[in-house]
């Protein structure tokens, strides 16, 4: 959910999906590449996401990511069930 929802700004290679999670999350959140990297090929065989082949800011080779109309769906799919578990959650540990 949170590669595809940082995907919905706009197109990004796996180094920066990475920052942008670490940074958006007020630095909580770290994806390591061993996570990430096997999280994007899942998402790219389940056509959430596209990949092509880019020059970085630096110069380097780098595979860019983008969000595709059906991980578009996908994406509110799991934000919705997020918000559901979420607030069962919070009916739960405020009434507890």
């Amino acid at each position: 959910m949170l590669i595809l929802r940082i995907l919905r700004n706009g197109p990004l290679h796996g180094y920066a999906i990475a920052q942008r999670i670490h940074y958006l999350s007020s630095e909580e959140l770290r994806v390591e590449e061993g996570s990430l990297y096997p999280a994007l090929q899942k998402l790219l065989m389940n056509g959430w996401v596209k990949a092509s082949w880019t020059v970085s800011e630096s110069g380097r080779r780098v595979r860019e990511y983008r969000l595709t109309a059906a991980g578009q769906r996908q994406l509110e799919q799991e934000l919705s069930e997020y918000r559901r578990t979420s607030r069962a959650i919070d009916q739960l540990l405020e009434s507890a």
